[in-house]
């Protein structure tokens, strides 16, 4: 099974990809796709389009896994990272239906037994468990596998998780 995970955001979307056979998991890859301050905000979100669906074309991925979103602080961006995750959730829909998201609170507890968990907890035990020799950088990517991870290791309950 591959998964896609996707930590969405408007100027840096997290992916990662893993692959697990026979109960052992390989990352495929990672990284981010990037949109540059001066485009417009149309071509920012096409760009995001453009990438998402070039990832999905690549891999292949058999479900997908995104990160919920979680906003404190700056509403502006919050509307721009929620125009974002739309453009994701249509593409990835579009693509795959097997669409499942996941809060950063089940994340944590999913890595790491602890919902409260740090930042650079999650992102050591993501390394640890899929054997990486270092941290994934950046960190958009780091939390995108950590999606990915934590769906294939409570993909018994997906059907809890499913985007409807």
């Amino acid at each position: 099974m591959v998964v896609l995970g996707i930590d969405p955001g408007f100027a840096t979307i997290g992916y990662g990809v893993i692959e697990e056979l026979n109960g052992v998991k390989r990352t495929l890859d990672y990284g981010a796709i990037k949109t540059p301050k001066e485009l417009t905000f149309p071509e920012r979100l096409c760009l995001i389009e453009r990438g998402v669906q070039t990832l999905i074309k690549k891999f292949k991925p058999d479900e997908i896994a995104l990160e919920e979103l979680f906003f404190n602080t700056n509403i502006t961006t919050g509307i721009n990272v929620a125009h974002a995750r739309g453009v994701i959730v249509a593409t990835c829909y579009k693509n795959c239906q097997k669409l499942f998201e996941y809060t950063p609170l089940q994340i944590k507890q999913a890595l790491t037994g602890y919902g409260r968990a740090e930042k650079k907890q999650i992102q050591y035990m993501t390394a640890n468990l899929l054997g990486l020799a270092k941290i994934p950088r950046p960190d958009d990517a780091a939390d995108a596998l950590a999606v990915a991870l934590t769906h294939l290791n409570t993909k018994r309950f997906a059907p809890s998780f499913g985007i409807k």
